[in-house]
């Protein structure tokens, strides 16, 4: 009990890390994942088909791959190579592969959404961009509650994924501890973090579902 009590405020320092990536990942990703499922329904071919492209993508391969991709491989690329700092490509990384995954998850909700409704606002005189905003996004969201809930709980998770770049979140910490004591107890504990964190994300989407179900009463 003694070492537990030890080892649980080291590895909560990693909670920083993965705190603040999950947060800023969520915010960029999610007005990412927005504009893309338009475009994805853009009346423009060559539009559709270049979101299409990105999408398959970046649900075709490994998240551990595009983050070593773009940490260690773009610095090789002939006239474009940059040399990213561990933070920043971890960012882009995850916001990539999650606004593609969102784009999805955005475009079954506005395709959910009847046509009537859609002509009905042509009727009033709303734009297209007055349309989805006023209209059709409001109702999407509600829609869309529960698969975004499991990609936001799926996004927690995998931010485990950084300590490939060395960056000290509660999983790298957790390894470093196990290796350095060979003892597992710290596997229980960080497991524990990570249920309370989804904890606190499962009810706050139910309170948000609760929420926007009264509307439908």
């Amino acid at each position: 009990m003694d070492y537990l009590l030890h080892i649980v405020p080291i590895i909560s320092e990693g909670l920083e890390v993965t705190v603040s990536l999950f947060f800023v990942v969520l915010v960029l990703s999610l007005p990412s994942g927005i504009l893309l499922a338009m475009l994805r329904l853009s009346p423009l071919t060559i539009v559709r088909r270049i979101v299409e492209f990105y999408v398959y993508i970046m649900r075709g391969t490994p998240l551990m791959l595009q983050i070593l991709f773009i940490y260690y491989g773009l610095p090789f690329i002939p006239y474009i190579g940059v040399q990213l700092d561990a933070p920043t490509a971890a960012v882009i990384s995850f916001v990539l592969n999650y606004a593609a995954y969102l784009c999805e998850i955005f475009r079954g909700g506005i395709q959910s959404i009847p046509k009537g409704q859609y002509e009905g606002a042509k009727v009033l005189g709303f734009t297209y961009v007055q349309t989805m905003r006023k209209i059709i996004l409001p109702q999407v969201i509600k829609r869309v509650l529960p698969p975004l809930a499991n990609e936001t709980i799926n996004l927690l998770k995998d931010t485990s994924l950084v300590y490939i770049l060395a960056m000290n979140d509660v999983l790298r910490i957790t390894r470093g501890i196990v290796q350095r004591d060979f003892d597992t107890s710290a596997f229980i504990v960080a497991g524990v973090f990570y249920l309370i964190m989804t904890f606190v994300l499962t009810n706050i989407f139910n309170y948000l579902e609760k929420r926007y179900a009264v509307y439908d009463e």
